[in-house]
């Protein structure tokens, strides 16, 4: 970090994250509902608790991605204006710096005496993907927790030796 109180989110992070979570957010929502499609068919309840972790999963990414694409359009004339936009305009002069975050994901406008404004990023982007993130967990606990029951064939017979 240069030091600067000025300086925002790393532009070349903000990129990637974006761009992962563009790929990576429909390509796991699209797997989530053929998990739930299949689940639909085999009346399987195990496959539709899994197609729902993984559509819980997308939730969290595709969120946590929204927030971040707020970010990806904020040059230094756009922190300028968001902060403006939150703070207000009498007190936009007294802006001392920005404190820039990836966890949680928010930019805020620091003014004198310490206080932050959050600015860029809407407010429920952090408790959202919290949510899904939860979420996702504890059905992907209790999917990996139980397993699949092993299949049974007819033409299996016990041995008797």
């Amino acid at each position: 970090m240069s030091g600067d109180p000025y300086d925002g989110h790393n532009p070349l992070l903000v990129l990637l994250l974006a761009l992962a979570g563009l790929l990576v957010t429909p390509w796991v929502g699209v797997r989530a509902v053929v998990l739930l499609i299949r689940a639909g068919a085999t009346r399987s309840a195990r496959t539709g608790a899994k197609g729902l972790a993984v559509l819980a999963w997308a939730g969290a990414v595709g969120v946590y991605t929204w927030g971040v694409l707020h970010l990806a359009f904020l040059d230094e004339s756009g922190q300028s204006l968001a902060c403006r936009e939150a703070v207000g305009k009498e007190t936009a002069q007294r802006v001392e710096g920005y404190e820039p975050s990836f966890v949680p994901l928010h930019f805020g406008c620091r003014v004198d005496g310490g206080r932050i404004h959050e600015a860029a990023v809407p407010g429920y982007v952090n408790p959202a993907a919290v949510i899904f993130g939860v979420i996702a967990v504890a059905l992907t606990v209790a999917v990996r927790s139980h397993p699949e029951p092993a299949e049974t064939t007819a033409t299996s017979a016990p041995s008797s030796t």
